[in-house]
């Protein structure tokens, strides 16, 4: 298979992958943030930032799932993608989730081959416009 090809079903499934994410958390925001906010009480993170965090991520992944799936403003999507992973590894370790932090880290993984493969990102609409 070619390398355009290949790019293609990998963004597209991060895109789905984050989508995914975004659309079932959004469906029940208000749970979900409390959830969150509750597994973070024990941490020296401040409540406040845990629980607007939690409002925010929804939106972030829907967002950037959204862009990875159509290929629209990719580099900035994966950059955005990637970033969003860093904050993940981040509040995971604070709450000494080592095995949220090993799928977290195959995320960024796959978010530095996108990131690296820009050049065979030809099926897109960034490549459209």
């Amino acid at each position: 298979m070619n390398r355009n090809a290949s790019y293609f079903f990998l963004r597209v499934s991060m895109g789905i992958n984050f989508f995914g994410h975004g659309l079932v958390r959004l469906i029940k925001l208000h749970d979900f943030a409390d959830g969150m906010a509750k597994s973070f009480e024990k941490t020296w993170l401040p409540q406040l930032f845990v629980h607007t965090f939690s409002i925010i991520l929804p939106f972030l992944e829907f967002i950037i799932g959204l862009l990875l799936m159509i290929g629209f403003k990719t580099k900035i999507a994966t950059i955005a993608g990637a970033s969003l992973i860093i904050l993940l590894l981040f509040g995971s370790s604070t709450v000494e989730n080592w095995e949220a932090m090993g799928i977290q880290m195959i995320y960024a993984g796959l978010f530095y081959v996108l990131m690296s493969r820009m050049d065979d990102n030809a099926f897109s609409m960034d490549r459209k416009l």
